[in-house]
């Protein structure tokens, strides 16, 4: 099997996972799914991800008890239970030793920790970018300008970085879930490219945050840190759907129109020393989003 095929393989197992992280599965009904033998998909599964099965599904449903913790008032066993864990006892000290916080602490408190977001398996023997990008035609755009108020993102920097993949290499690919944890936040984390007004000497143009209220209060997580936006209008671009394996070609598609992108056509002019320029987790089924701060037109 080439090296493509067994990418496909794996991503595939990945979202079998995520679709029954509330089911008892067992490595056959894994294997069962995807066409082969129990023995393969595990060998191929661990060489790809470095997990085993057990290990990916066990942390999928740590995390996502974790937020069911957070956000609604249910009791720990009864959490523990719904995610298919066998005891309260087991259950808290398997979430103790993944996040360093006992659940029933964690509960009360709500403290970002760091949750485990999977990311589907990239192919590394070929990572040249495909040549051939999507069609472009007849695929709409959807743009609209938003108003967002005062208020603060709690963030952490590079060194260098100016894109997705060198940020992950200078800073960790961990960073995204400790702020998807972060209660309270006005909206999913997104990476930003901060104008230089908003850079600090020796830091990165690239950094990942969330958007949190001007009151906010809750823990920053160590290494990071909160800097306040000002009110600004961003103009926000939504691309067509696409297959999640072409995420690299919907941004760069994406790019190339609002480099073409006039906002003076319809009463408004880029304003990049307002706020960064920000993209959201790329996910096929929504479409590419990412947004760019306007004004009125002088």
């Amino acid at each position: 099997m080439i090296d493509q095929d067994q990418v496909r393989v794996v991503n595939a197992v990945q979202d079998f996972l995520k679709a029954n992280v509330r089911q008892q599965i067992c490595l056959k009904d894994v294997a069962d799914a995807v066409g082969y033998s129990p023995g393969h998909i595990s060998r191929l599964f661990k060489a790809h991800t470095g997990l085993s099965i057990f290990e990916f599904m066990r942390s999928l449903r740590l995390s996502e008890a974790a937020l069911h913790l957070r956000d609604k008032d249910v009791r720990v066993v009864d959490v523990a239970f719904d995610f298919l864990f066998a005891s309260h006892e087991g259950f808290t000290r398997a979430f103790s030793k993944e996040f360093g916080i006992p659940p029933k602490q964690y509960a009360k408190e709500t403290p970002p920790i760091r949750l485990f977001m999977p990311y589907p398996v990239r192919n590394k023997q070929n990572d040249k970018k495909d040549e051939t990008k999507m069609d472009e035609k007849l695929k709409p755009v959807f743009v609209q300008v938003i108003e967002r108020p005062e208020r603060k993102v709690i963030l952490k920097r590079g060194v260098d970085a100016r894109d997705y993949f060198a940020y992950c290499e200078e800073v960790g690919c961990d960073v995204w879930g400790i702020l998807c944890s972060i209660k309270d936040a006005l909206n999913e984390p997104m990476g930003m490219w901060l104008p230089k007004n908003m850079m600090t000497k020796g830091t990165s143009e690239y950094v990942q945050g969330v958007e949190v209220p001007m009151d906010y209060v809750g823990m920053i997580p160590d290494g990071f840190e909160v800097i306040q936006m000002p009110a600004c209008k961003m103009m926000v671009f939504q691309g067509p759907t696409y297959d999640d394996k072409d995420f690299e070609n919907a941004i760069e598609n994406m790019w190339d129109l609002i480099k073409q992108y006039d906002p003076n056509l319809y009463g408004f002019e880029w304003a990049d020393e307002d706020g960064p320029r920000f993209q959201f987790e790329p996910q096929g089924y929504r479409g590419y989003i990412e947004g760019r701060p306007v004004r009125f037109k002088k």
